[in-house]
């Protein structure tokens, strides 16, 4: 029996554990290999104005899938180390009211980088938002 927890069980407790993804509402739906699917269900403290959600909530759910996605594998870590190095955001629509679903893959997985994409969609499957990021271990 393998003691040094793999990437995905280390992310598995990583994001129910931080304080910011616990203070957006943000929460894992699915952790597959090269796969994650993370959600943000909607709050009032989220808009920016109205129902709409505020671009930055939407873009902390994307850099959270997408880092999400970079540990969803069952390799040993040498270390624990790893951070967000490009994210970016295109906004398709405004998402108001709605939950989102944001549905991250790897694109490629380097020897420390991983390319992700990452399709945020609302409640009634209508897309808000793209993004692709770059995350780095170590």
């Amino acid at each position: 029996m393998n003691e040094t927890p793999t990437r995905r069980e280390i992310i598995e407790q990583f994001i129910p554990n931080s304080p910011h993804a616990a203070q957006l509402g943000i929460r894992v739906v699915s952790l597959g290999t090269d796969e994650a699917v993370v959600e943000l269900p909607f709050k009032p403290e989220l808009a920016t104005i109205g129902e709409v959600v505020h671009g930055g909530a939407i873009s902390a759910l994307i850099d959270t899938a997408a880092m999400a996605d970079a540990w969803a594998t069952d390799e040993v870590p040498e270390s624990v180390a790893g951070s967000t190095v490009s994210l970016s955001v295109n906004f398709a629509s405004a998402a108001s009211g709605h939950d989102l679903r944001a549905e991250a893959r790897v694109a490629k997985r380097g020897g420390r980088l991983s390319f992700c994409e990452v399709s945020v969609t609302d409640s009634e499957g209508s897309v808000v938002a793209h993004g692709i990021a770059t995350y780095r271990f170590g």
